[in-house]
């Protein structure tokens, strides 16, 4: 009988040898960073350049079709209390939101706000175009429409009535007295009741908070459409032909006497 000893042997050494062999693992040792600027010092790469040139011509001949007219420029610098752009942009805002939610939801959107940041240029006179919608909201935010008890369209009526400037609403009108406190609210032509239900059409962005309306955060029922806001801008620019909004008396502030 043969003895097992030899055997085992060579099994010992390939076991230690294939241990030894195994690789350690691998571990950091150095990172290096370097900055590199993107200026008009970069040359362009032809064959890109060739490649992305058709799809570019596409999409600006695209952004450029006359969708409908502006008779005079729209600003959200044109009215102390309210502007022709802020007003259109909640106008917009309740129109479009409203037949989102009376299709879906079979109610109605009594009020809108948007924040006065949120629009980033004027409207020009002239053909109005999708490249206008991405130059006015350049965001990707989305129309939500909260659930609110009157007494939290109240706070945040006193909210509006202390910012500094005319954040856009819709749906709602407001007097202010001598002192701009408000001594008039009125939602949908009759006037604001505290323990009715009212459904506001807002962003995403101001509804978690945003510049500070931290009132939105009290709804009882938050609806979300995810109809973006530019989307809303360029399905209204193609349905009307002329935009005709200007400063108006949505909001309005009585003299001493």
């Amino acid at each position: 009988m043969k003895r097992p000893f030899p055997a085992l042997f060579v099994l010992l050494i390939t076991l230690v040898l294939s241990l030894g062999c195994k690789q350690q693992g691998q571990r950091l040792g150095e990172i290096q960073a370097g900055q590199i600027r993107i200026d008009s010092t970069l040359e362009q790469v032809d064959s890109l350049e060739t490649f992305i040139e058709p799809y570019r011509n596409r999409l600006n001949e695209v952004l450029d079709i006359p969708l409908c007219y502006a008779p005079h420029s729209l600003s959200k610098t044109d009215g102390a209390l309210n502007s022709s752009l802020g007003n259109l942009m909640a106008d917009i805002i309740l129109k479009q939101a409203d037949m989102v939610f009376q299709r879906r939801e079979g109610k109605g959107v009594d009020i809108a706000l948007h924040n006065y940041g949120g629009m980033r240029t004027a409207i020009s006179r002239g053909a109005v175009t999708e490249r206008t919608a991405f130059e006015v909201m350049p965001f990707e935010n989305a129309i939500v429409i909260v659930e609110m008890s009157g007494a939290t369209v109240r706070k945040m009526v006193d909210f509006l009535a202390r910012a500094r400037n005319p954040h856009p609403v819709a749906g709602r009108r407001l007097v202010l007295d001598a002192d701009g406190r408000p001594a008039s609210i009125s939602v949908q032509g009759r006037l604001l009741e505290d323990s009715k239900t009212y459904y506001v059409a807002t962003s995403d962005y101001l509804v978690g908070g945003g510049n500070g309306m931290t009132f939105l955060e009290a709804h009882s029922r938050l609806y979300k459409t995810g109809y973006k806001i530019r989307n809303a801008m360029i399905d209204y620019f193609r349905e009307v032909d002329t935009l005709t909004s200007g400063v108006d008396d949505r909001v309005v502030q009585l003299r001493e006497q």
